[in-house]
C-alpha cells in the first residue's frame, strides 16, 4: 500500500508540474512571438475569462469530492450518483452563465480597459468556460476515487494540447490563437470525459436518490465553497484585469510577465494541494483528524523551508533570468519579478489554506481569509499599479497575500485544538 500511495503521488507530481511547465513555457512563447501590446491583450483575455469563468461558477466539484467520500464510506450508492448527477447539472450551468458573462465583458471591453482591440480576441475566448466545464466533474470523479495520479497525468494532456495551440497560433495572430486554444480545449475535454467515466463506471450501481436531509448542509456548503472559490479567482485573475484598468498596455505586459514566480510557486504546491485533498478529506471522514493535521504540518515545513533556500537566491539573479527567459525588452521589470517572488514564497507556505478548510467541512474559514486578502489586495492594486505600474501592482499582491497569512497563523491555532 504505501509503494502505491507513493508510486500515485509520484505521477501526480510529474502530471502536475509537467503542466506547469508547459503552462509556463505557452505564456514565454505568448510574450516572445507577440508584440507588448499584443501580449497585453493576450493576457487580459485570458485573465479576463478564468475570473468571470470562476467567479461565476458554483464549485460543486468540491462538495461532491466532500460528501462523495462520505457516501462512498457510508456504501449510500443511491445518493452517490444523484450526487454525481448534480453535479454535472450545476457545473454545465455555471459554464454557460460564465461564458455569457465572458461575452457581455467583450462588449463593454472599449469602457473597461485603456488597452484596445480586445473585443474579438475576448467573444472567440468565450467559449473556453462553456467547454471546458466536464473537466471539473471528471477531477471530481478521479479525486473521490483517490486517483489524483490519473487527473494529475490528464491536467498534462490538457496543457500540452494548450501549449501546442499557443505555438502554432501566436504565429498566426491574436484571434487565431484563441481559435486553437478553443479547439484543444473540446479535445481535452473529450478525452479526460471519457476517462472519468470509465473510473465512474467502476463504482457500485444503483438507482439516485435523493439526498433528503443532507440536501440542506450540501447547498451551505456548495454556498460557501462557491464564495471561497470566487474569492479564490479574485486573487489570481482580477490583479491582471484591475491592471489593465489603470495602467498603460506595456505596464499591462510587464505585470503578466512578472506573475510568473506565483505561477511557479501554485504550480509547485499544486500536486501537495491535491493530495492533501484527497487524503485529508478521506481521513476526516473515516475520523483520522490527527492524521490530517500531521500531513498538513509537514507541507508547512518543507516549504517555509525551500522559501528560505529560493527567495534570496531567486532576488539576485532575476534581472539575468528576465532576459534569458523574456528576452531584454522586460528586463525593466525585474524589480516587479523581485516584488512578486516574495508574494510567492508567501502563496506557497500556505497554499494549503485552500483545501484543508475543504477537507474539515469548514469552507467558511476559507471564505474570511480570502475575503481579507482581497480586502488588501484590490485597493492596493489599483493604487500602487496607478503610481509605479506593475512594480507597484506586484506590491498590492504581496499585501493581500500578508494579510491572508496572518489571518491563518493565529486561526490555525483554533484549527488544531479542534481537531486535537
Amino acid at each position: 500500500m504505501p509503494s502505491r500511495v507513493l508510486r500515485r503521488r509520484a505521477a501526480t507530481a510529474f502530471g502536475i508540474y509537467g503542466s506547469a511547465l508547459l503552462g509556463f513555457a505557452a505564456t514565454v512563447v505568448a510574450a516572445r512571438e507577440l508584440s507588448k501590446p499584443d501580449f497585453a491583450r493576450f493576457a487580459l483575455v485570458f485573465g479576463t475569462t478564468s475570473l468571470l469563468q470562476l467567479f461565476v461558477d458554483l464549485t460543486i466539484d468540491e462538495v461532491v469530492v466532500k460528501y462523495g467520500n462520505r457516501y462512498a464510506a457510508r456504501g449510500q450508492w443511491g445518493r452517490f450518483h444523484r450526487l454525481f448527477r448534480i453535479g454535472l447539472t450545476v457545473k454545465m450551468a455555471g459554464g454557460a452563465a460564465g461564458s455569457l458573462a465572458v461575452v457581455g465583458a467583450a462588449l463593454l471591453a472599449p469602457w473597461i480597459w485603456t488597452t484596445g482591440g480586445l473585443r474579438g480576441a475576448m467573444l472567440i475566448a468565450a467559449l473556453v468556460p462553456f467547454v471546458q466545464q466536464p473537466e471539473g466533474m471528471a477531477g471530481a470523479v478521479l479525486l473521490v476515487r483517490n486517483r489524483y495520479d490519473l487527473r494529475g497525468l490528464l491536467l498534462l494532456w490538457s496543457m500540452a494540447l494548450r501549449f501546442v495551440a499557443i505555438v502554432v497560433g501566436a504565429r498566426l495572430g491574436l484571434l487565431a490563437l484563441f481559435g486553437a486554444v478553443v479547439a484543444a480545449q473540446v479535445a481535452s475535454t473529450l478525452t479526460v470525459g471519457a476517462v472519468a467515466l470509465a473510473v465512474y463506471r467502476r463504482y457500485p450501481a444503483s438507482a439516485p436518490e435523493a439526498l433528503a436531509e443532507d440536501a440542506p448542509e450540501i447547498r451551505r456548503f456548495a454556498i460557501q465553497s462557491t464564495v471561497a472559490s470566487g474569492l479564490t479567482s479574485l486573487r489570481t485573475s482580477l490583479p491582471m484585469v484591475l491592471v489593465g484598468v489603470v495602467a498603460t498596455p506595456s505596464q499591462t505586459a510587464n505585470f503578466r510577465a512578472a506573475q510568473a514566480p506565483a505561477t511557479a510557486a501554485a504550480s509547485l504546491s499544486a500536486p501537495a494541494r491535491l493530495v492533501l485533498l484527497a487524503e485529508q478529506t478521506r481521513d476526516v471522514e473515516h475520523g483520522r483528524s490527527a492524521r490530517a493535521y500531521a500531513l498538513l504540518a509537514r507541507y508547512i515545513g518543507a516549504t517555509a523551508a525551500l522559501a528560505c533556500v529560493v527567495t534570496p537566491l531567486a532576488w539576485w539573479w532575476m534581472p539575468t533570468l528576465v532576459r534569458w527567459v523574456y528576452r531584454a525588452k522586460y528586463v525593466p521589470a525585474a524589480d516587479a519579478f523581485r516584488v512578486m517572488l516574495l508574494a510567492a514564497m508567501v502563496q506557497l507556505v500556505f497554499a494549503w489554506t485552500k483545501s484543508f478548510p475543504v477537507s474539515i467541512g469548514r469552507p467558511g474559514l476559507r471564505t474570511l481569509g480570502q475575503a481579507l486578502e482581497i480586502a488588501v489586495l484590490v485597493p492596493a492594486v489599483l493604487v500602487l499599479a496607478h503610481y509605479y505600474g506593475a512594480t507597484g501592482a506586484a506590491g498590492g499582491v504581496l499585501a493581500g497575500a500578508v494579510a491572508l497569512a496572518a489571518f491563518w497563523s493565529f486561526g490555525l491555532v483554533g484549527v488544531r485544538r479542534r481537531l486535537a
